[in-house]
């Protein structure tokens, strides 16, 4: 009986600890479509439009222009970037590509995914995609590691005929992440997410000076949230207390019933 109520404590602290770790590794909730949806592009990174994740923005352009978008990625992201162009009826072979940049302006590998394609003469449409690396809440300054703040998206032609330049596109773009957790966590945080405008602002608050700092508008739901915490401590914590449990029934299997009723209390 007494083995039988360890295991069952045991199994118990295991169910309760799995729960906030399944969740943390379910993908981002979508948000829903509405008429907020930006439907212009950027041209630069000082001037790329914001979006949120999980709209789907649009925009109209021409082959040759470049088309920047911006949206927030906290640490234990990963996010996901889709490009849909929607090319002329009449066209020749054209590749186009989709890059994206940190708040740094690093630009930074896809993990996977089609991040350049080439649509043949006639096709209709061209869809991209680049999955990152989970975005990490510090890294070592030498290393490329994606960091909290601002991404960049840039979509453009890289390789068209004189014939098909300057001819009408549409875009659309969407971007989604899945929540890592834990598996991802570092014993380290930035001391602010890499947006535009956080040096300038903390430079102003610090000379108690007037200045207003222009700063990204969107941030990631619940705001920024990368710090020490995650659900690495709960699975830390858990498995402290299923090792001394694991001790008191290795105990209680091996100290044996006591004194054997045939030894004399003096030998």
């Amino acid at each position: 009986m007494r083995i039988t109520r360890v295991l069952g404590a045991a199994a118990l602290l295991f169910g309760l600890a799995v729960s906030p770790a399944v969740a943390d590794s379910s993908p981002s909730p979508s948000a829903s479509s509405d008429d907020s949806a930006p439907t212009s592009a950027g041209t630069s990174f000082r001037t790329a439009t914001e979006i949120e994740q999980g709209q789907q923005a649009t925009a109209s352009g021409s082959t040759g222009d470049y088309l920047y978008w911006s949206f927030p990625a906290d640490a234990g992201q990963r996010p996901t970037v889709e490009a849909t162009v929607k090319l002329p009826e009449t066209h020749g072979s054209q590749t186009w590509q989709i890059d994206v940049y940190d708040g740094l302006r690093r630009r930074q590998a896809c993990q996977y995914g089609a991040q350049t394609r080439t649509a043949a003469p006639g096709t209709a449409s061209v869809d991209l995609a680049c999955t990152l690396r989970t975005v990490r809440a510090w890294s070592e300054q030498w290393a490329n590691d994606p960091l909290p703040g601002t991404y960049y998206i840039r979509l453009t032609v890289v390789n068209l005929t004189a014939a098909d330049l300057g001819q009408p596109v549409s875009t659309s773009v969407r971007v989604d992440s899945k929540d890592i957790g834990g598996s991802a966590a570092v014993d380290g945080s930035l001391a602010k997410p890499l947006v535009p405008g956080i040096g300038v602002m903390a430079q102003s608050q610090e000379e108690d000076s007037t200045k207003e700092a222009v700063l990204a508008g969107l941030e990631p739901d619940g705001g920024w949230t990368s710090g020490w915490w995650s659900d690495r401590w709960v699975w830390t914590a858990v498995g402290a207390m299923l090792a001394a449990l694991a001790g008191i029934g290795g105990y209680t299997l091996t100290r044996g019933t006591g004194r054997p009723s045939r030894v004399p209390p003096g030998a």
